[in-house]
This record gives C-alpha cells, structure tokens and sequence, in this order.
C-alpha cells in the first residue's frame, strides 16, 4: 500500500506573480490573507518579500552577493586554466617525442 503524502508539489511561479503577492503585501494586505487566498507557503512569500526589498529580482543569481558571484567566476577561470594547462602538458609531451 503506498502511502500519500500531505505535501504539496513543487510548484513555479513566474517574476510577475511572485511581484504581484509582494504588492499586494506591500499595500497593506497580511501575509495570511495572501498565502490562504493564492495557495501559497508562508515561507515561499516571506522569500520574495526578502529577495524583492533586497535586490529587487526573484532569481538565484540576481541575489548572489557580490563574494558569491567572485568564487563562481573564479571556479569557472580555474578549470579553464586547469584544462588548458593538461593540453599544454600533452602538447610538450608529443613534442618531446618528435625532437628524438
């Protein structure tokens, strides 16, 4: 028998709904009144309540901090730099074979 489970399925909401809830909390609507009326979770409204007043933007990389965006880009140049010092590496090898 399987057992069904009381939690909700992941749902996506697009940048123009998730602005629309945090106005109408911003005009003066609670919080409750918001998530019972549109489904929601309160943590999922407190989340674009927060993301909105910070940054403005709903998405993971318009909230990165500034440190958060510098270690991505610093991950990204190191395999880079990682991939092109292997081919280097095969290209003095297959060079060393020629030159005997």
């Amino acid at each position: 028998m399987t057992q069904h489970l009381n939690r909700k399925e992941k749902r996506s909401f697009s940048h123009e709904f998730k602005k629309q809830m945090v106005m109408l909390h911003r005009n003066g609507k609670k919080r409750a009144d918001i998530v019972a009326e549109y489904d929601l979770t309160k943590s999922a409204l407190d989340k674009w309540i927060k993301q909105y007043q910070e940054t403005g933007s709903f998405t993971a990389q318009g909230n990165r901090s500034h440190e958060e965006n510098e270690l991505i880009a610093l991950r990204k140049e190191n395999k880079r730099l990682l991939m092109e010092n292997d081919i280097l590496k095969q290209a003095a090898l297959i060079m060393g074979r020629k030159s005997h």
